[in-house]
C-alpha cells in the first residue's frame, strides 16, 4: 500500500481510463489509484473491474447516479481519510492533468512542506494550456483572477482540479459541509484550507485538453463558480 491516493472521478471515459491507470502505474513513485465512477453508461466501471485483476492497489467506487465532481471528490476523501493515505491527489481521466507531474505536487508536501500544492496553469499569470479554444481559455483564466481579486486569496489557480492534500488539512474541513459542486467546489476546497492557514505551493504545469471523450464543463458550472464566489466573500461557508 502506497502512502498516497490518487482519485480519479469518471463518467463516460472507456476511450481514456485504461492508459490513464497505466501511466499513473507507470510512475516511479508508487501510488495507489480510487475510480469513483458515477455509473457511466459506457462502461468505463467494467473497464475497471478487469483492470483490478491486474493492479492490487487499483479501487473502484460506482455510485448509483452522476452527481457532480465535487461530490465525486468528497466521497474519495471520506474514503482516503478512512484507508489512512498520508497524500490525496485530484486528477483528471482524460490526460488533462500529465501523470509525470504526480511526483512534483508529492514532492512539493512532503519534501518542500508544503501542506497542499497546486498544478498551476497560471502560475505568476503565465498561461500554460494546449489545445483550448480563445473563449474556454478566456472563461478559466479571469474565472481565477476573478476570485483572487473577489476572496484575496493570493493563489493563481483557484479552478485548478490536479491537487495534492495532505490528510491534515481534508481532515480539518467539514466535508459534509462543503456546498459547491462543480468549478467552484474546487475554489471553495482551496479557500477553506487558505482560510486555516494551511501552507500551499503551486507548482506549473501545462494543462492540455482532452483528446478522447466529451467534456464535462457547463455554463452550470460557471455559473455556480462566478456567483459561489461571491458568497464566499459576502456571506462565509460553514466551517
Amino acid at each position: 500500500m502506497s502512502n498516497t491516493l490518487v482519485i480519479i472521478p469518471t463518467y463516460n471515459e472507456k476511450e481514456n481510463i485504461e492508459a490513464i491507470i497505466d501511466a499513473v502505474f507507470s510512475q516511479e513513485k508508487q501510488f495507489d489509484i480510487l475510480i469513483v465512477d458515477d455509473n457511466s453508461p459506457d462502461g468505463t466501471a467494467t473497464i475497471v473491474k478487469k483492470l483490478k485483476l491486474k493492479f492490487s492497489n487499483l479501487y473502484l467506487e460506482v455510485r448509483k447516479d452522476k452527481s457532480g465532481l465535487g461530490t465525486a471528490y468528497i466521497h474519495g476523501f471520506k474514503w482516503a481519510l478512512n484507508k489512512k493515505y498520508d497524500y490525496i491527489i485530484e486528477m483528471d481521466a482524460d490526460f488533462s492533468h500529465n501523470p509525470k507531474d504526480l511526483i512534483r505536487l508529492y514532492n512539493a508536501c512532503e519534501i518542500d512542506g508544503a501542506d497542499f500544492s497546486i498544478g498551476s496553469r497560471y502560475l505568476n499569470n503565465k498561461i500554460n494550456v494546449v489545445n483550448w479554444d480563445f473563449k474556454r481559455l478566456f472563461l478559466s483564466y479571469f474565472a481565477s483572477k476573478y476570485v483572487q481579486i473577489i476572496t484575496q486569496i493570493p493563489i493563481f489557480d483557484t479552478t485548478a482540479g490536479f491537487v495534492c492534500y495532505k490528510r491534515t488539512v481534508l481532515e480539518s474541513i467539514n466535508l459534509d459541509k462543503i456546498k459547491f459542486i462543480g468549478y467552484a467546489f474546487q475554489i471553495e476546497m482551496k479557500f477553506k484550507a487558505w482560510l486555516r492557514k494551511f501552507r500551499y505551493k503551486e507548482v506549473s504545469v501545462i494543462f492540455t485538453d482532452r483528446k478522447e471523450g466529451t467534456s464535462k464543463m457547463s455554463s452550470g458550472i460557471i455559473s455556480e463558480a462566478v456567483f459561489g464566489v461571491i458568497k464566499m466573500k459576502l456571506q462565509g461557508l460553514p466551517k
